[in-house]
């Protein structure tokens, strides 16, 4: 078979920043070494891109949309979307800037469509399943697969946990549902020849009629080159644990403080907290007013590639957050050799097994804190356990989630949907162990003949 032409529509790449935008750009880089595949992004992202080398105009287009991005940015601040909260006001919004890039890349593209000189399409971004496309039903009717890319997030908020709901502004989770209303929703899931769902939530929506083209694909992956480190340390007291993420209310982390407070107290464990955001003051406050100062660092934010060399001279990795869709910091983690401690809620515990990490099942803030506290207290009293469990992450990484892997899985369900014949396994469904994770009993009428499951 001949490399197969891809067309990478990838509005948010950017091999510079963190989470979306460096998620689309390595996923499209990798594809981009095993395929004929050139990418259209924003002109946000072009001095980025050149300075990995790429040529504009032969490995990528650039489209200026910024006159419907600013002003719909403006009017999400405007709206209450700002502070590193409100992000469903964001994403109520997003579809109306994800238009005007669509529309504009099939004027810029339609004469090369038309003419044959793309096999595929392939959108990567936007990853929100609220956000449909258009372009489905052009291309069916051009005879070019639409490939659509994972997809993901929408995690219900657990119940017990509506204060922190209110204080990250996400009153419109409750109208989430509408989302279905908007157009092309229904016809992206109808038209494409096939849909990618990085989470088992995300896969449960997707209607019966797109189950025989719907396939779970969790959408973080570890560019060894980037997180070329390992933990080396053997685990002895005091233990050190880290936290990564954004200081907001459902990443949880005055939860992880409370829970850990005895061993910090008797000096078992030090917490090194990666990380910035509007709870930064009130976590500072609270480490005070425990007097732990001494055995709890607030790093603030620090540059992408250096956390490594903070996070692969810990031991584990504590992820307490309540609401996470994909949860890349674990899959980093893991790629050192640290093993992660999860809240079991979300995208982040589909990401590892029992051998490699931990889940923290619960029910309210109260059995959270609790079960984080008998985790550490149980490593405290068997510290090698997390050698063990470190050697295995490494290798789960190695098997399922390096850029490469995930490009190879890729190219597998191109050639599927040019050519047919078995439907190809991308990757299996994991253990399923949260509420979360099962939604509407995962529509088990759909998945009960492994159709999605491959």
């Amino acid at each position: 078979m001949t490399r197969p032409r891809v067309l990478l529509l990838a509005e948010v790449a950017n091999p510079e920043f963190v989470s979306v935008p460096l998620i689309a750009w390595s996923l499209s880089e990798a594809i981009g070494r095993n395929v004929d595949a050139h990418m259209v992004t924003h002109v946000r992202n072009r001095d980025a891109i050149l300075r990995q080398g790429w040529r504009e105009g032969e490995d990528f287009t650039i489209l200026d949309t910024e006159w419907a991005t600013r002003r719909i940015w403006d009017l999400a601040r405007l709206l209450g979307g700002r502070d590193n909260k409100g992000w469903t006001i964001h994403q109520a919004l997003a579809p109306l800037g994800c238009f005007a890039f669509e529309e504009t890349a099939w004027r810029r593209f339609k004469p090369d469509l038309l003419a044959g000189r793309f096999d595929i399409v392939h959108r990567i971004t936007p990853m929100s399943p609220t956000t449909p496309s258009l372009l489905g039903r052009r291309l069916k009717r051009l005879g070019i697969p639409f490939v659509v890319g994972p997809l993901n997030g929408g995690v219900p908020w657990p119940p017990g946990f509506q204060d922190r709901m209110r204080r990250e502004r996400e009153a419109l989770s409750y109208l989430r549902s509408a989302f279905k209303l908007i157009p092309g929703y229904r016809a992206m899931r109808r038209d494409a020849a096939a849909l990618l769902s990085g989470s088992l939530f995300t896969l449960s929506e997707m209607p019966a009629s797109a189950a025989p083209r719907s396939f779970y694909f969790p959408e973080n992956g570890i560019d060894p080159a980037r997180f070329d480190k390992s933990r080396t340390r053997a685990a002895t007291l005091p233990l050190r644990g880290a936290f990564i993420g954004r200081l907001v209310p459902y990443k949880a982390a005055d939860v992880l403080i409370r829970a850990a407070e005895p061993l910090l107290r008797s000096g078992k464990l030090h917490l090194d907290i990666i990380g910035d955001g509007p709870e930064r003051d009130s976590l500072a406050a609270q480490v005070a007013g425990l007097g732990l100062e001494s055995q709890v660092t607030l790093h603030g934010n620090i540059e992408h590639r250096s956390v490594q060399d903070i996070l692969s001279e810990c031991d584990f990795l504590a992820c307490p957050s309540v609401r996470e869709f994909g949860g890349g910091v674990v899959l980093e983690a893991m790629a050192l050799g640290v093993v992660p401690i999860v809240a079991d809620y979300g995208g982040q515990t589909e990401l590892l097994d029992d051998q490699c990490g931990i889940r923290i099942p619960f029910t309210d803030v109260a059995s959270l804190e609790c079960g984080f506290r008998e985790a550490l207290d149980g490593l405290a009293r068997d510290p090698a356990r997390l050698d063990a469990m470190g050697v295995l992450a490494r290798q789960r990484i190695a098997d399922h989630f390096t850029w490469e892997r995930k490009a190879a899985k890729i190219l597998k369900l191109y050639d599927w949907c040019l050519y047919g014949g078995n439907r190809p396994v991308l990757d299996a469904l994991p253990a399923v162990h949260s509420r979360v994770a099962e939604p509407q009993a995962l529509r088990r009428s759909v998945l009960a003949d492994g159709i999605v499951a491959g």
